[in-house]
């Protein structure tokens, strides 16, 4: 049996490793109950529906190039001073970061 080189093998792991999402199937449970979330605490200041309000809109923060789930995660788990402190479980966290993030243009 022919044995592959390990610099190979190892760009091999590298690539597939790079692309797992691609595979998986697009899960809407979780944004679209993450918009209702976001509704209800954060409608009131942030644009969730083409109404304008005070926050910037979740489209626009879901296409600022910063914009990952990561850091978004940050973001609502620190404190803010211009913005209410929520206590949101770590799902419904996770939901909204989904329902933001499935907002951001292809």
């Amino acid at each position: 049996m022919r044995k592959i080189p390990l610099p190979c093998a190892i760009a091999a792991v590298t690539l597939v490793a790079q692309f797992p999402t691609f595979a998986q199937p697009v899960e809407t449970t979780g944004i679209s109950t993450g918009r209702q979330t976001a509704t209800t605490l954060c409608g009131p200041c942030h644009e969730i529906s083409g109404k304008t309000k005070v926050g910037p809109s979740f489209e626009g923060i879901a296409n600022l190039p910063s914009t990952t789930a990561i850091s978004l995660t940050a973001f609502l788990r620190s404190n803010h001073s211009n913005m209410p402190n929520f206590i949101i479980s770590s799902a419904d966290t996770d939901d909204v970061i989904a329902h933001i993030l499935s907002l951001k243009r292809k």
